[in-house]
Parts: structure tokens; sequence; C-alpha cells
């Protein structure tokens, strides 16, 4: 007779949820205003408000409250469970797939058979998990504060992973110190590969708000090392994220001035002012001139609707870029330290400009010849992040370089008069930039097929992968203190030059226009001189005009004539026309004015010509 067991009864399951539903509910119930108020006037005329009692002395309550109270507790027992972003990380991967390295000791996991059950952590489990993602055994990794101390995470040249890190950063916290020793843990040395730091927040423009602090603390505390910023603020923010630098304070007094004269699409003056609590108007019916500062702006803002919250930080944001885009424009934008990866660098020469008669310290202009290897955007990564195939995409070909670009509905700016100026995102596979509806207008670009635009994406891909960029620049190096001064004011870039081989220079980059200024304002015995390549090439990249010592002081300047940058010589005596023109130069009168242009193709051997 055959034996035959009977089925295991079912394991109980565990039901639970840890969340803080009940301690809601809890506030609800005992919180919720349900009881009637009776109104009345005080002894100075102001109406006033008390509760209202029966003739025994209980309560009256509101039955339309009690049963609001009562829809809105249902609704809430009646939501699922939302996770928290450990467990619901966990829950998704699976215990297999994802290494914890927290504080907890107790857990609760999805079994092989889709049941809950409380699993116990040991003090020990923290290395082995921190072990099985070093080993590759787990390719997810989530540690918290307490996970984040005296451990490394880093791609380790000795590690079995040596992928390359994507450290997401879900829940930064308020300490700008901690945050940094989370964000050291997976970018350290002897690494085979930086890490990418990915800031994670959701789209209500409202949580700008804590990004900006985290973006302000961590700024100041790189202030405090040695100068060098991106100690603090790892790169991680854009200048526009920190929303209480100078450039989002003159876009909040900005912003006040336009919600004023009824400029904003947002929101009005006196919705504004019902909503907020904050009064921007005097009794007289000016503008008050102690406004808000923008710490109560951003604390007031929190409380509107999540709707209104976002369309005024749109406009607000709009302001911001538009100050921020015109500093970088211009040069004058602090983004202190800047790594420069390049393949190789090479000295060509070196120029003591000072050295300190105390401390015997130098400051030297260093001549450097770069290589960097061109890293474009390849039409697969593009696809992924927009749809080339979208309505609102736009694949654009430059009529006179051949060259292609995705247009893609960029942020609107809105100027200081209130108008909003459509903007789009030019994306080309070495480079993006931003153009208004009017520049596009102006430009070369034109509308092609898609197909097209593929293979013409492919082919500048290919062609910027076989090839490297040289460039040469001009490196301020050592005490650079007593001289900060006389470096120009208008370029303030301080860079790291960090070569594939190890080699690191540090200082601050001097236009190449700007070097034989430096050198007569240093009173240096020989001055730096410029070869007729290097004034060519600085002018038309910076479009800064440059001196060049002929027989007679001339000025080399960028000049846009019919759609096209020409080299145009100004400061030139008519009496010597004839013989500019014998050297290569050539002519065209413009608005009944004769202008002296250099052709760019022969501009190297024209402008030697001249400087002998």
């Amino acid at each position: 007779m055959e034996n035959r067991r009977k089925p295991a009864p079912p394991a109980t399951t565990l039901d639970i949820n840890c969340d803080c539903k009940e301690y809601v509910i809890d506030y609800l119930a005992k919180s919720f205003p349900v009881r009637l108020m009776a109104v009345f006037t005080d002894e100075n005329g102001n109406p006033r408000s008390e509760p209202m009692s029966d003739e025994q002395g209980a309560p009256v309550l509101c039955r339309s409250a009690l049963a609001a109270r009562d829809r809105m507790i249902e609704q809430l027992c009646a939501m699922p469970p939302i996770a928290t972003a450990l467990d619901a990380i966990i829950e998704r991967f699976g215990v297999d797939q994802v290494a914890e390295v927290t504080g907890r000791t107790r857990r609760l996991i999805v079994g092989c058979d889709g049941r809950q059950k409380l699993q116990s952590r040991s003090p020990r489990a923290n290395v082995a998990e921190t072990q099985a993602f070093m080993d590759g055994a787990k390719r997810i990794l989530i540690f918290s504060d307490a996970g984040g101390t005296g451990r490394s995470y880093h791609a380790d040249l000795s590690a079995k992973n040596q992928a390359r890190r994507v450290h997401f950063l879900i829940e930064p916290g308020w300490r700008a110190d901690a945050a940094i020793q989370g964000l050291g843990r997976t970018n350290r040395t002897n690494q085979a590969s930086a890490p990418l730091f990915r800031p994670v927040t959701t789209d209500v423009r409202g949580e700008r708000r804590f990004i900006s602090t985290i973006a302000r603390r961590l700024d100041s505390l790189g202030a405090l090392t040695r100068g060098q910023r991106q100690t603090g603020g790892q790169n991680l923010f854009d200048p526009a994220d920190n929303l209480e630098s100078i450039y989002a304070k003159e876009a909040l007094h900005r912003w006040f001035g336009l919600l004023f004269t009824g400029k904003l699409e947002a929101v009005d003056l006196l919705r504004f002012q019902e909503l907020t609590g904050l009064k921007i108007e005097a009794p007289d019916g000016s503008m008050i001139d102690d406004l808000p500062s923008i710490q109560r702006w951003l604390n007031r803002i929190l409380a509107l609707p999540i709707a209104l919250q976002n369309t005024i930080f749109d406009e607000f944001l709009g302001l911001v870029e538009a100050r921020v885009d015109a500093a970088r424009q211009a040069g004058t934008l602090d983004l202190g330290l800047e790594t420069i990866a390049v393949e190789d660098f090479a000295m060509l020469s070196d120029t003591l400009l000072r050295t300190d008669l105390l401390s015997g310290a130098t400051t030297h202009l260093l001549e450097l010849e770069i290589t960097r290897a061109l890293k474009p955007l390849t039409l697969k990564r593009l696809e992924g992040l927009h749809d080339i195939d979208g309505q609102r995409r736009r694949p654009m070909r430059n009529s006179r370089s051949a060259r292609v670009g995705l247009l893609v509905p960029a942020r609107s700016i809105l100027a200081d008069d209130g108008t909003r100026v459509t903007r789009f995102e030019l994306l080309r596979p070495l480079k993006r930039s931003h153009m208004t509806v009017d520049q596009l207008d102006e430009s070369s670009w034109e509308d092609i097929g898609i197909e097209a635009f593929r293979k013409a994406w492919t082919a500048e891909v290919e062609e910027a992968r076989t090839s490297c960029k040289r460039e040469r620049l001009y490196l301020a190096t050592g005490l650079l203190l007593p001289v900060w001064d006389k470096l120009p004011a208008d370029f303030v870039r301080v860079s790291r030059i960090s070569a594939s081989d190890g080699r690191s220079l540090l200082g601050r980059e001097v236009p190449v226009p700007c070097v034989p200024e430096l050198c007569r304002v240093l009173g240096l015995e020989r001055e730096q001189t410029l070869s007729a390549e290097d004034i060519v090439q600085s002018v038309l990249a910076t479009g800064r005009a440059m001196e060049i010592t002929a027989r007679e002081q001339l000025l080399v300047k960028r000049s846009l004539v019919n759609g096209v940058q020409r080299l145009e010589l100004t400061g030139w005596s008519v009496a010597r026309l004839d013989w500019y023109k014998a050297q290569g130069c050539f002519t065209e009168i413009i608005r009944y004015q004769t202008r002296l242009f250099v052709p760019t193709d022969q501009a190297n051997a024209i402008l030697a010509r001249l400087t002998r």
C-alpha cells in the first residue's frame, strides 16, 4: 500500500506594515477641528470666536466636520502601505542582489515563497554584506550613516568588483560633513574609476529648498578646505541649485517687483499675500523696502498646493537661470575648483612672475599644451535620453558646417520686464548649448529627416573617437594671493589639470589675450610674447580683441559679417592701406566705411609678416 503524506499546513503569513499611518490617524482623531465656534465682538469692535457649548456644558460638534474627519480616516485606512526606500529596494531586487550595511538588527524580507518573514541580523552581518559587494556577489549596496563610517565601497584595484560606482544620494540629511563622509565612501584613491553621483529628488519644485540648503552648506564647507571647493561640493550641484546665492537673491528681488506690478502668470499679489501671509505692499500702495528674506519666502512657498508651488518655482528659477547664464557667458561665474581630465599635457614655457621676499615662495606662469580625448554622445545614448521621433524633438543640420544636432525644449527664462523667453537645448555629439527662438531663426540650423540625422550623427561620433583635441592654455601657479588682483577680474577660473598618468597642476587660468598685459603689470624684464598662431586661435575662440605690435598699434578682433566670423584689423593708417593689402589683407566697404580684414585661412602667415 502506497504511503501518501498529507500536505503541510500553510505557514502563518506575517502581515506587518512599517509605516506611520497610525500616528496620522491618531492625530486626526484628536486634533481635527470638529467643534462649532461662536463669533462675537470684543470691546474694541474686533470680531472674535469662541467654542460653543450646550446648557450642560458639553461641546457642540459640527456634523459636517465629523463626517469629513471620518471620511478622511476611512480613506487613509484603505490606502496601501508606503514602503521606505530601503525596504522598497530590497523587496524589488531581493536580498540575494542587495547588500545592506545599516544599523538595523531586524528586518522584514520576502522569502522565495512570497511570504514575509522577520529576519534577525547579527553585528557581523555588515562585514559580510560589505565583502559580498566588494567581491561582486551582490551588485547593489545600500548604506546609511551608521554603515558609512570606517568602510570603503570604492572600485578598489585590489577588489574583485571594479565596476564604476553609481552613487544615488537618496537621503543626504542636513549635516554637510556627514554628507561629504558618505560621498567619500565611494570616491577614494587607488580606484579603477571615479563614481557617478546622482542626487535623487521628486518633481515637487519645493524640494529644491532642501537641495539648496545642502548645496549652500557644502559650498561653505568647501571654503574651509584650503580653497578647494571641489572637496566640499563635489561638483554635485549646478550654481542654479543654490537658491541662497547672490544670483537667487537678485532674482527674488526682481520676482517681487514683477509680482507687485502684476506681470507674473502663476499668482497675483492679493492671492500671494493671502496664501503666504507675506506682506510686500505698504499702506500707501507702494512696495515695502524691507522685503522678506529668501529663506522666509522659500519656507512659505512650501505650504502652498503643489501645482501652484511648481508654477511659482518655474518662474522664479527662470529668473535665477537667466542671471547664472549671463554670469557664465561673461566669465564671472565662480565655479570653484574645476578638474580638467586630459590624456597628456606638456609644459612649453615657465615664466617666473614673482618671488616673495620673506618666504621665498614663487609665482609662475606656465604655458601648457593639453591633449584631450574626445568623448562623444553616442546615438544609442541619445535615444535613451530623448525620443528622437517625438513631435517636440527636431533633428537639425547646420547648412554651413554640415554638423547635426537635436533640438529639444528647455526651461524658459524670464527677462527683467517679466517677458518669458522660450529656449531650446541643442544637443550635439561633443557639446550642448541653449538657444532662444530669435537666435534659432538667425542661425544656419535647418530641419532634416530622421534617417539622415542618424547617419550623420553616427559619422560624427566615429570621427570624434579617432581624434584628439589639442589646446594651449596659460596657468598661474604657486603663491597667487599677492598677484590675485593683477589677474583678469572678468575671468575667474581655478582649474586642476589632471593627466591620465597621475600628473596634475593646480592654478588659475589666464586668457591668452591677457598674458602680455599681466607681464607688463608685474614689470618683467622680458615681456611674454605670443605667436601669430596663438593670437589667431585666441581671438577666434574667445572673441577677445588683442593688440599686436607692428609699425603701428593694431587691434585684431572677431567680427560677424554676413553671418561669417572674420578677423578684422582696426587702428590702421589710411596712408599704409596699400601696404596692408600687399601683405594679404583685403578691404570691404560696409555702410560707407572701409574696413580691413585678414583671410582666416591665411591669418597665421599674414599676422607673422605684420609683426616683423
